[in-house]
Parts: C-alpha cells; structure tokens; sequence
C-alpha cells in the first residue's frame, strides 16, 4: 500500500449530510496531510439539514478543527419531498454521543461559499476537489447558478450509486442518488471529471471485530475513541447479503481515495441517472464500453489496506489533538 505524503495538499471542499460515514470520511481527511480542507458544505440527506449542520460542527470540534467553516446548503431535493437516511439513529451519528458545538454554521450559503471556493481556485490556476458524500443537490445548484465556474472544478469524487451492484434504499438505487437523482443527473451531465465510488466497491469495505480492534485504544473524547465506536455499532445483522455481520463504511472511501488512489481499481465510463421511471427511480447506468463520458468508477479496493490507511490517519490526527 502506498501511503506515501504529497508534497502539496490537495484542496478540498466536503460536500456532505453527516452521517456516521461522512463522520468517518471527515476525519480521515483531517488527519491526512495530503488534503487541504478548505470548508464543509451540509446538505439535507442521513437527517434533516440542521441536524447534519451540527453534526459536521461536533465532528470539526472533536478534531480541534474549528477553524473549518462550515455552510449550511439546500434543505430538501430539487424536485419532491426529502427521504432520511435508515442506519445512522435520530441525530445522525448511531451512538456516539458528542457535546453541542461551540461554533455555529457560517451565514453563507453552501452554494455561495463553493462559488467563492471556485473564483479562488480560477484565480490560482489549481482546481478545487468536491467530494460529496450525499445527496448532490448543493453541487446541481452551483452548476446551475455559476456554470462560468466550471472550470475551478478539478473533479468531483462522491460516494454514490449502484451498478453492478442492487440498491440499498430501492430495489435498483443507492441513497444519495435517490434522495436527489436529477441533481446527480445534472452533476453526471455537466462535462467534468467525476469519480463515483458506487456501492459495487464500498460493500467490499466491510466491518469485522478485526478492522474495528484497529481503532480501539484511543483516550476518552478523542477521534479515535469516537471512531472506534462509530465502527463498532455500523452493522447491518444481514449476513445473507453482506456475507457477516458487519456494515459497509461508505464515504471514507472518497477521502481515501484522495489520499491512496492505488488502494483502488477504477473504470471509465459514462454515467447515466434515471430521473423518470417509478419502478427504476434513482438507479445509476454505466456505458462500460462507448467511453460516453468523464468519469471513473471504482470498481474494487484493497479493503484491508483501506481500514489500516483509515486507522493510521485518525490515529494520527489523535496526536494532533493531544
């Protein structure tokens, strides 16, 4: 596994509905010096839009990452009413219980503060990295409101999607794609570079007592205590499907893919989302052959080297902290 550091940060925007996944990706990329968290973006998607905002302010504050800005984005879909995410409790975050925040979103609109984002990367010759982790609806509405900004885009990297694989939330579709498939739509269709980390490869990035006894050790209140309890309480009891008991960690995959791609096999392909047919609603379409589009998807990784990168990091960005 190569883990190597990069010389320059990558900078990054999360775009994200926090979520015990997301609450996971977020600390990955905080304890990677390869990324350059430039500020969080909330989105209605796991809870309801205030709940993920002060969920990505506990999360930043558990990291000593106050620092981060984070903007609050669209409330509900573009189109119908918000579905909530089924795994992740009433606040967002299973069982972990963490104290209110200190700080409080920043007035901005996530829409705005990613526009801003991208003026400053035009300006600076280096594309900004989205990586969004739930419903695309704030992306969609920057491409529709700034499509001069396009450009500062250097790719979006999002979890998302099923392929090959079934659904998770409808017979035939993921959940972030179908809380909001015509913006993803929109994102897909919009000629820039995307990575889509599908369930096809996330539910290879399973739970066991052996990847989560990699986290344990950590002081109470620190990331890697929080971590470790997240992961303990992320399982699906379906080991008809899932092959045991665990659960699949979906959105660190985004950030570790940022920061060790060669954990990964991807694909090009053009994606394609379902935005009319009721029985097939959100479902993602891949041309594997034409090479239709800009996007990458992964199709396998190194899922124990995935958890070790995972742990090393938070544990890193334990010592930060103490």
């Amino acid at each position: 596994m190569d883990t190597s550091l990069s010389p320059v940060p990558i900078p990054v925007v999360i775009d994200c509905d926090p979520g015990v996944d997301d609450a996971m990706a977020i600390l990955l990329a905080l304890g990677s010096p390869e990324i350059e968290l430039r500020a969080i973006t909330t989105v209605c998607g796991n809870v309801p839009l205030a709940g993920c905002t002060a969920n990505a302010l506990r999360i930043l504050e558990l990291a000593g990452r106050t620092d981060i800005p984070v903007h609050a984005g669209a409330d509900a879909p573009l189109i119908g009413a918000p579905i909530y995410g089924r795994f992740h409790g009433p606040t967002g975050l299973g069982g972990l219980s963490l104290p209110a925040p200190s700080t409080t979103a920043q007035p901005e609109h996530a829409v705005e503060k990613l526009a801003s984002e991208l003026r400053r990367a035009v300006e600076a010759g280096k594309g900004l990295t989205i990586c969004a982790l739930g419903p695309m609806t704030n992306l969609a509405l920057l491409l529709k409101l700034h499509p001069d900004l396009k450009s500062g885009i250097d790719r979006v990297v999002s979890m998302g999607g099923a392929f090959r694989s079934p659904g998770n939330r409808s017979l035939t579709s993921e959940f972030n794609v179908l809380a909001d498939p015509h913006a993803a739509r929109i994102v897909y269709e919009a000629g820039i570079a995307c990575v889509a980390l599908p369930l096809d490869v996330t539910h290879q990035a399973m739970t066991t007592p052996e990847r989560c006894a990699l986290f344990a050790g950590g002081a109470p209140g620190s990331p890697l205590a929080a971590a470790h309890a997240l992961l303990e309480r992320w399982a699906r009891h379906d080991p008809a499907r899932y092959g045991g008991d665990g659960g699949p960690m979906h959105d660190p995959l985004v950030t570790a893919f940022l920061v060790a791609p060669s954990l990964f096999h991807t694909a090009p392909a053009g994606i394609f989302v379902e935005t009319d047919s009721p029985l097939c609603y959100g479902q993602t379409v891949a041309d594997w052959y034409g090479r239709s589009g800009t996007a990458l998807i992964a199709t396998k990784v190194d899922a124990d080297g995935f958890y070790r990168l995972l742990a090393e990091r938070i544990a890193r960005l334990e010592r930060m902290t103490a």
